[in-house]
């Protein structure tokens, strides 16, 4: 088509085989588009295309439905984006609703004879790591193999802390469960893969603030725009682990060394729970050793 629809945040600039949505960096413009800048979504990745009244007077939208399997960062999400923030939403003006009807059917007319049906793969590349946020219980950073989880002593658990700092390889991961920082109980947690190379049945029984493989939101914690671009370049980068052999090991994951300011203060908390009760002498002196062992 190789035109230029203009609304409200974003721009779609339709090309032979996608259209390329760029996200305007504006004060009013959601943040979650400011951290996706721009996506290329080819036809293929779409099932249809609707065109219903947009949210406030005097506004059309135009929505291009993906199909499912086929965003990993609308996989993530599981539904849970506001309208406000659907990356596949253009608002427009109601008197460009005419324009955009034409679109609509040109852009229909253009999905792949797969339209109807499931994605095997993600076509739409998911932000790119690295990336990190800071949840309430730890800071969490992706560099594209591994997963870290760094606890705040502020915020974790004793149970986390027992555990420690952790580091999960992707090649580990079965998936990622992302709960909303706008629900009451918002987490991201790390499906881990069983010897099976099944999701392990355990993660998603244990509460989020005693799980040493998620994190917890909050107020101020774990932003939509911070924590659903690093769920979905996880997820991705889980999918592409089942077919590229070249992510590290768990193993050598955790063959790196520690920081020793970080042993030093996971020590002094260790023995400030144990000062507590939380732990026992035993519990105390055994983790303690773990932790130097890591130098």
């Amino acid at each position: 088509m190789g035109d230029v629809l203009a609304g409200i945040h974003s721009s779609w600039e339709f090309d032979t085989d996608a259209v390329l949505i760029r996200f305007e960096r504006g004060i009013r413009t959601p943040k979650l588009f400011h951290v996706l800048g721009e996506r290329r979504i080819p036809y293929e990745a779409l099932s249809s295309v609707e065109l219903t009244p947009g949210p406030r007077r005097g506004t059309v939208a135009l929505r291009a439905v993906p199909r499912p399997g086929a965003d990993p960062l609308l996989d993530a999400a599981g539904g849970q984006l506001r309208e406000a923030v659907d990356p596949y939403r253009l608002v427009l003006p109601a008197e460009r609703e005419a324009l955009a009807a034409y679109y609509a059917t040109e852009l229909q007319s253009a999905l792949g004879r797969d339209a109807d049906l499931d994605a095997g793969y993600f076509m739409v590349p998911a932000p790119t790591a690295p990336l990190h946020f800071k949840a309430f219980d730890g800071k969490v950073s992706f560099d594209g193999k591994v997963v870290s989880f760094r606890w705040f002593w502020t915020g974790a658990s004793s149970a986390k802390w027992k555990a420690g700092d952790q580091s999960f390889a992707v090649s580990e991961l079965a998936g990622v469960d992302w709960r909303s920082p706008e629900a009451a109980d918002g987490h991201l947690r790390l499906i881990r893969r069983g010897p099976d190379g099944k999701p392990e049945e355990s993660d998603s029984g244990e509460p989020a603030d005693q799980n040493p493989a998620a994190v917890v939101f909050g107020l101020g914690y774990g932003l939509v725009h911070e924590s659903l671009p690093l769920a979905a370049s996880v997820l991705e980068a889980v999918q592409a682990s089942e077919e590229d052999p070249c992510f590290p090991h768990p193993d050598s994951v955790r063959d790196a060394r520690a920081d020793p300011a970080d042993i030093a203060e996971r020590i002094r908390h260790l023995g400030d729970l144990h000062t507590a009760g939380l732990l026992t002498r035993d519990e105390f002196t055994e983790k303690k050793r773990e932790l130097l062992a890591e130098l």
